[in-house]
């Protein structure tokens, strides 16, 4: 289906999310974001440690105060001041997978009460019987048995937490689904079933992702538009494998250089782009976001775009020769 016709689950418009409340100490975690998210589809928001992308998470799940820009879900305006049932509707249909399964989770408490921990917040079961009919369906949704319910989470490895922490989500029964670097804290070998999970929990489920990354190579296995961002602006935004093929933001190029290739000889002579942001010559000439080719965006001031364009040109021709 064309993207145009695709119906819009979240849309940002000119966000931006600072701290500090003085103006000596104020820092811009965000700076003037946009994008929108696609009913079923899984967005990826990728950059750096620090570059604003699980702020952004928070911002859609309220935990973030915004000083500028409009969040809207289904159609409507969800930062700021809201009323008390729309508060309640975006807690239950926009969930949250955390990075961290170990310090996500309360030790204290036994895995029953971590997954009903939401369905009691909103008296979202008619009974105690409904109440533990939705919390066994949920770890049975994510590979676990119902017998887990009466274990701590300190009884679980790695992965089976991060199971616990995606049937958190799932007993609310959500629209879509903020993956805040969900297996960066995994094993290499746990990180693969994982994803699977995801995958499978979201055709099943008619999920919506946001998933939030700083490893490009897993990002490509599982999205279907990527926003790669940095220092709290959005400089590149495509379909993920276009990204792939005509990277054009020197930060994104850097990004996708520092990936680790599977052959040996091929990764010794690979050439690591190192991205300095004083290439940039932002003061006499401010920058664009354009769209650069048919659902492809991109951070440029109007010599920087010439340029992108004779990249995409000569990629295209690469490809026309090669078939």
């Amino acid at each position: 289906m064309p993207n145009n016709e695709r119906e819009i689950l979240l849309e940002i418009k000119n966000l931006s999310v600072e701290f500090g409340k003085k103006k000596k100490n104020r820092f811009v975690a965000v700076n003037d974001v946009s994008f929108h998210i696609y009913r079923g589809e899984t967005f990826g928001l990728v950059g750096e440690s620090g570059s604003g992308k699980t702020t952004i998470g928070r911002a859609i799940i309220r935990l973030n105060e915004t000083a500028s820009g409009e969040i809207f879900f289904n159609g409507k305006k969800i930062n700021g001041n809201i009323d008390k049932e729309l508060d309640k509707e975006i807690t239950r249909k926009i969930q949250m997978i955390f990075q961290d399964p170990m310090s996500s989770l309360n030790e204290r408490a036994k895995v029953d009460y971590i997954v009903s921990e939401g369905l009691y917040n909103l008296k979202n079961y008619r009974n105690e019987e409904e109440r533990k009919e939705k919390v066994e369906k949920a770890l049975l949704d994510v590979g676990l048995l119902p017998e887990f319910l009466s274990r701590f989470p300190h009884e679980f490895s790695g992965g089976q937490r991060q199971r616990i922490g995606v049937a958190r989500a799932l007993v609310m029964e959500p629209e879509l689904i903020i993956a805040d670097e969900p297996i960066s804290a995994l094993d290499v070998s746990i990180r693969a079933q994982v994803l699977n999970l995801l995958s499978e929990l979201q055709k099943k489920k008619r999920l919506t992702y946001l998933f939030i990354a700083h490893d490009l190579s897993v990002v490509r296995f599982i999205t279907d538009r990527l926003a790669v961002i940095h220092k709290g602006k959005i400089v590149e935004l495509a379909e993920t494998e276009k990204l792939f093929r005509n990277p054009l933001h020197p930060y994104t190029r850097a990004l996708l250089s520092a990936i680790p290739l599977p052959d040996p000889r091929a990764e010794k002579k690979k050439v690591l782009e190192v991205y300095e942001p004083s290439i940039h010559n932002y003061k006499e000439a401010p920058p664009k976001w354009v769209e650069i080719e048919n659902d492809h965006f991109v951070l440029g001031n109007d010599k920087e775009l010439e340029e992108y364009k004779k990249i995409l040109e000569r990629n295209r021709y690469a490809e026309t020769q090669a078939t």
